[in-house]
Order: structure tokens, then C-alpha cells, then sequence
């Protein structure tokens, strides 16, 4: 059977009034709405739809993984940074690398503190609802009972089976045996499970998640990475806190986009958002020229980002960056043509994603993520947890903000977003893909506020993506008078051979009615699932 659809099929919004769930897999979308039905809220929901994605999706995330969320209590908003440091053993000589080297993406060079499981126990505590053990329970099934694979994670999994090939030795073993184990082939329709992983899933469930960190799980943890290279000890995984965090904020056009601070990389999309609410764009999402502009807007947010985000980034600098005289210095550098972005001095004073609403008025925007795909490529053996790899991040140039270091959060790139209005919520938006996140994040905000679109055209909407200089990948879709005016205009412009790579979204939003509405990303399985 082709698990191929030739034919271009617009999604429509799902509209409900009870509670909404939105993620990029179909069963664990369900799973939180199961919690939704039973009286759980929105951060129950969430949990549950985030556990099991840990399992149905895991070429995207996982138990070892981090998290971050944003979570509107009905009254205000709270921002959670859930990401983990790197060991306090962390040394240019303790992995073997020189300043300017490049940490490596598989093995243990990249692998810092998984924060996910005590981000899920923290969420819980401050917001929970439901017994947290019951939030576990579609997680262990599918982990025990087994499900089959969608076509877009098992394409990802194809993808990541060809990079592991070369990657055979004792640290990537268990990661062979848990994820291409005899007789499996990643494809549509196929079967897998994971004992490991769902006896690792009721520990986590019956401690809180604790055993990650001081039991038997962290035991595990320690003994291979001592065994086998890794940095990772038992005070590492003890000291590990997520922590309670104030969202930073742009507003435009009446709306207020918040996102998480740094170690997130979210400060982009703000100050992008800076820039362009002193531009004139058109109300025609396709005009050439406002996709000019939005595109010259992101690659000077996204050069000051790269240049100043990294762990304990002072609020006075947060501050500066987007404060609005320097978006209007930023703004006066924009011209007809593309420019070769530089940072700025400000006067100094592969991922899931989903979104959560219930008729409580509690709202829940929540992100996690192995980074690269399953991460790192070594998963614990008899645990099934796969580490993820976002030490990769750090920078090795000599007194950077995010240099590599003992005890640092990295770099991240997982974000989080939220709208409000007139301090009431609109509600979560996410856009999963790395380095597109805060793109992504950008064109959503616009395509809702600028051009009015209901939350499914807004994630169906072709995409444009920088890369770097003056690279810019666009979909297939993106209309041929965009791509050639883009190219007039001095942009290297690569029309993309297929939609990977260009994030996979989904909102929530709630109208004046307090009916919600929703949309899931066509880039990915997921789906909207309400009451």
C-alpha cells in the first residue's frame, strides 16, 4: 500500500468548546484528551500527551530529553525553564577538545542533564491535578503493548537508522537494540515497542519522576557513562532543579507575544517582531516584499541571538535588546536589498510541540526535545531512555556567552509561545525544528495578527526559512513571484526538495465566545483532538 497521498488536502480547524489538545501524533493528542474527559485540566492533559509522545514519537524526543512550557493559570502567565546543565566535570580537556572545535552530535561530548522528567513532577506539583502516576498510563501501554509508526515518524526513523549505521560501537549498542531490534523495518504501519522503556515509564510514574535522578534509573545512567565515556555522575542528576522563570514579551499590533528567556533562543522572534511592527506590510500574506522585509527582520534577531544568548544572560541585556530604540536602529538597516547580517551592540542598562485548553481557562503551550532527532545516539542499557545531545550546542569560541563550560545550560533551541490581548489569553502556539523555531514562531504570529488567518491556514501557510548570509530555503508551495522578486533582491534563494526541516506546528486559540479553535501542522501526523 503507498502511504504516499498525491493530492493536496487542506486540513480544516477543529472548533470545540470543552477542551482542546493539539500535538503531532494522533495517540498521544487522544491520550491527553482522555485525561481532559475524565476531569483532569490542562496541565494533566499536557503531561499525559507529553509522556506519551516520549514514546510514539521518539525521533523526536524523549525521557531523556528537556522541556520547556509556558502555562496561563486562567489569571497570569508562568514560564518554566525545564533544560539541564552540563556536568560539573565539563572541561575542554575532560572531552577532549580545543577552543574552535566542534562538539560532536553523537556520543557523550554533546549529552547534558535530561531536565524533562523533574520539569513534568514540577509542572504537576504547581498546577496538577490528576494523580500523577495516572498521567503515565498511555505512555506504558503503548511502550508494552507496542503501536505502529506514522508515516512522518517513520520516515524520520528511516533517516536516523542510515546515520546509525556507522555508529556500532558499545555506547550506541543498546541504542541498535532498542530502536532497529531483529525484524523491525521503520516504516509506516510497523510495530514497535519497548519493554525497557515502559518499566522505566511506571518508575518514573511511581517517584515522581525522582528515580531518574537519585534512584535506580540514575543509577543506571551513571554506571554506563562511567563505563563507557561519559561525564555524567550521581550529583549531576541530584542537583538537577527546573526553574520557575518570567516570559519576556514583544508587543505588536495590539497583541503581546511571550516567549521563554534565556538559555532559550526565543529572544529572536521578538526581536524580529521589534523591527517589523516600524514596517509597512502588506495584508496580503504573498507580497514579496513584507516576506522581504520579515526575512531581513529575522536575520538581524536571530544574529543578536546567536551572538549573546547563553546561560545567565543579564536581564539588563534582555532588556536592551528589545527595547524599542535599538529595534528602530536595527529597523533603519533594512533596505531593498538583502543584507549581510552582523550583530549588534544594544546599550546595555528535531522536537515535539504541543498545546493544551480547557474550559477551566487554564492554557498550556509545551515543548520537549532529544534535539538531533533520538539525540545522541546512546540509550542506557535495560532502561530504554535515550539521552539527548543538546551539549552539541555550546560554543567553543574562547568567551562567548554560550561557551562550553562545568555546570552551563546550553544554547536551546526548543521554544515555547504564547499570545494575549488586553491581558486576556488567545492562547499556545509552537513550531517545532531547531534553528526554524523562532521563524517559524514569527510566521505564525504574523500569519494570525498581520493577515488574520485561522490557526490551520496559518500552519499550512508556505514557508521561508534562513539559513545563513544571504541563504533562504522556501517550500515547494511558496508562489514563483515571491522566489523571483526574493532572488532580485540579492537572496541566495533554495527552493526545498521536500517540507522537513521547515517545523511542524499547532495552536490553540480561544475566541470571544470561549469557543476554541485549533490546528495541527500538514508537516507531520499529529491532530487536534476535542470535546
Amino acid at each position: 500500500m503507498n502511504q504516499q497521498n498525491p493530492y493536496a488536502v487542506p486540513r480544516e480547524p477543529v472548533y470545540a468548546q470543552g477542551g482542546m489538545v493539539a500535538t503531532s501524533h494522533p495517540l498521544a493528542a487522544e491520550a491527553g484528551l482522555a485525561i481532559l474527559r475524565a476531569g483532569g485540566n490542562a496541565i494533566d492533559a499536557a503531561l499525559a500527551a507529553a509522556t506519551t509522545l516520549t514514546v510514539v514519537e521518539p525521533t523526536q524526543n524523549g525521557v531523556g530529553g528537556d522541556a520547556f512550557a509556558l502555562v496561563w493559570d486562567g489569571q497570569k502567565l508562568h514560564a518554566l525553564n525545564g533544560s539541564g546543565r552540563s556536568s560539573k566535570n565539563t572541561s575542554y580537556e575532560s572531552l577532549g577538545l580545543k577552543h574552535g572545535d566542534k562538539i560532536e552530535a553523537l556520543g557523550w561530548q554533546g549529552v547534558t542533564v535530561p531536565g524533562a522528567p523533574r520539569a513534568w513532577a514540577e509542572l504537576h506539583r504547581k498546577f496538577g491535578k490528576t494523580e500523577f502516576s495516572s498521567l503515565f498510563k498511555s505512555a506504558i501501554s503503548y511502550a508494552r503493548e507496542g503501536y505502529p509508526l506514522s508515516p512522518v515518524v517513520a520516515e524520520y526513523w528511516r533517516r536516523a537508522q542510515k546515520t546509525m549505521k556507522s555508529h556500532s560501537g558499545e555506547p550506541f549498542k543498546a541504542w541498535h537494540d532498542t530502536f532497529l531490534p531483529e525484524g523491525f523495518i521503520p516504516k509506516a504501519g510497523e510495530v514497535w515497542r519497548s519493554e525497557d522503556l515502559a518499566r522505566t515509564l511506571e518508575q518514573l510514574a511511581d517517584s515522581r519522576s525522582e528515580a531518574m535522578y537519585v534512584g535506580d534509573l540514575a543509577e543506571k545512567i551513571c554506571e554506563f557513562a562511567a563505563k563507557t565515556g561519559g561525564l555524567i555522575d550521581r550529583n549531576d542528576l541530584a542537583a538537577y532543579r527546573p526553574e520557575w522563570v518570567e516570559p519576556i514579551s514583544a508587543n505588536y499590533q495590539g497583541y503581546t507575544v511571550w516567549e521563554l528567556p534565556p538559555n532559550n533562543q526565543a529572544l529572536a522572534t521578538l526581536l524580529a517582531l521589534n523591527i517589523l511592527d516600524g514596517l509597512n506590510l502588506a495584508k496580503h500574506r504573498e507580497d514579496e516584499h513584507s516576506i522581504h522585509l520579515q526575512i531581513e527582520a529575522m536575520k538581524l534577531g536571530f544574529i543578536d541571538t546567536l551572538e549573546y544568548v547563553g546561560d545567565n544572560l543579564d536581564k539588563t541585556i534582555i532588556n536592551a535588546l528589545l527595547n524599542k530604540e535599538y529595534a528602530a536602529e536595527r529597523r533603519n538597516l533594512i533596505g531593498d536589498q538583502a543584507l549581510e547580517p552582523r550583530a549588534g551592540i544594544p546599550k546595555r542598562g528535531n522536537t515535539v510541540y504541543l498545546a493544551v485548553a480547557d474550559k477551566s481557562g487554564m492554557m498550556v503551550s509545551f515543548i520537549q526535545s532529544n534535539y538531533m532527532g533520538f539525540g545522541s545516539g546512546i540509550v542506557v542499557p535495560e532502561t530504554g531512555i535515550a539521552l539527548h545531545n543538546r551539549g552539541h550546542s555550546f560554543n567553543t569560541i574562547k568567551g562567548h556567552a554560550n561557551e562550553l563550560g562545568p555546570n552551563k545550560r546550553p544554547y536551546h533551541t526548543i521554544m515555547p509561545g504564547f499570545l494575549t490581548k488586553a491581558g486576556k489569553a488567545v492562547g499556545p502556539f509552537g513550531v517545532m525544528g531547531a534553528y526554524m523555531q523562532p521563524q517559524g514562531h514569527l510566521q505564525m504570529v504574523l500569519n494570525t495578527i498581520q493577515h488574520h488567518m485561522h490557526p490551520q491556514a496559518a500552519l499550512d501557510a508556505p514557508r521561508w526559512q534562513w539559513v545563513s548570509a544571504n541563504t533562504v530555503r522556501v517550500e515547494q508551495s511558496m508562489p514563483k513571484h515571491v522566489v523571483r522578486s526574493l532572488l532580485s533582491r540579492g537572496h541566495d534563494v533554495v527552493v526545498s526538495p521536500d517540507d522537513t526541516g521547515f517545523g511542524r506546528g499547532q495552536i490553540i486559540w480561544r475566541l470571544d465566545n470561549d469557543v476554541f479553535v485549533g490546528g495541527s501542522d500538514c508537516r507531520a501526523d499529529g491532530q487536534v483532538a476535542a470535546y
